[in-house]
């Protein structure tokens, strides 16, 4: 197959506009979460989406509706349960709560192991249109919450004394981030799985930050990277028959990498 009829089939036109859209979501609110230093909270909302998309298979369910209620719950629980100094013990607690789940869902869901795989890695060439047109409604939520709370968000993340002092109520802020954080999460296990969604939320956001100055700017390089970087790895995988998930987060890490040799 060349290159030239990568758009000739549905499934890579799906694909492409899947990795659209959560790159544009998971660039603009990944440098957030990276600003803010909540990077293992994104983590946290990660793995909470496996035992959310087990347990809705096993009762029947949409996986994405199982991703979606579960992430929102535990973002708005780490939210709620940890302020900035504590934050890490909330995720934690989250964390292994949801992984206590999971693995009891995943003890009722030996019969649905392929599934599972996807759930954990990704399998962005097996997206349909109804689940683009699902991501298309939940990315433009996210980026319509994220565009509504960004200026206190900045405030808050640069000068948190500032802010507090100023009447930006934090815990609020904090919280209806998370929920946006969640949402973006659960497309972006769409792509790249549950393991693998740091990639594709965190590196293009980190690398970005390392690249530029002000903030306006490094949010649309962090989108440029995101999106860069899944349409060369729906390339390759395309032409190589490797994991696109494998591709997407050997990208990420090369572009990180790269960015810190520029700066030094």
């Amino acid at each position: 197959m060349s290159l030239t009829t990568i758009l000739d089939y549905d499934f890579m036109r799906n694909a492409f506009l899947a990795t659209t859209i959560v790159g544009i979501v998971a660039g603009a609110v990944g440098y957030f979460l990276v600003l803010r230093g909540e990077t293992f909270a994104g983590h946290a909302l990660a793995h909470v989406g496996f035992p959310g998309a087990t347990g809705a298979v096993l009762l029947g369910l949409s996986p994405i509706a199982g991703l979606s209620l579960f992430t929102i719950i535990a973002g708005l629980g780490i939210g709620l349960l940890g302020n900035r100094a504590n934050r890490d013990v909330a995720v934690g607690i989250v964390l292994t709560l949801s992984l206590g789940r999971g693995l009891l869902f995943l003890h009722f869901y030996t019969a649905y192991a392929a599934q599972a795989t996807n759930v954990l890695f990704g399998n962005v060439l097996g997206i349909g249109g109804d689940t683009v047109l699902v991501m298309a409604a939940l990315g433009a939520v996210s980026l319509i919450a994220l565009l509504l709370i960004a200026r206190p968000l900045l405030f808050a993340s640069l000068q948190p004394e500032l802010a507090e002092a100023r009447g930006v109520p934090l815990g609020l802020v904090s919280t209806l981030f998370l929920v946006v954080v969640a949402l973006s999460t659960v497309e972006a296990m769409q792509i790249v799985g549950v393991l693998l969604v740091f990639a594709l939320m965190v590196a293009p956001a980190a690398t970005a930050i390392r690249l530029t100055r002000r903030v306006a700017t490094g949010i649309a390089a962090s989108i440029a990277l995101a999106v860069g970087i899944a349409w060369l790895s729906l390339v390759l995988a395309f032409l190589t028959d490797w994991p696109t998930s494998f591709w997407i987060t050997a990208l990420g890490g090369l572009a990180y990498f790269a960015s810190s040799l520029r700066r030094r």
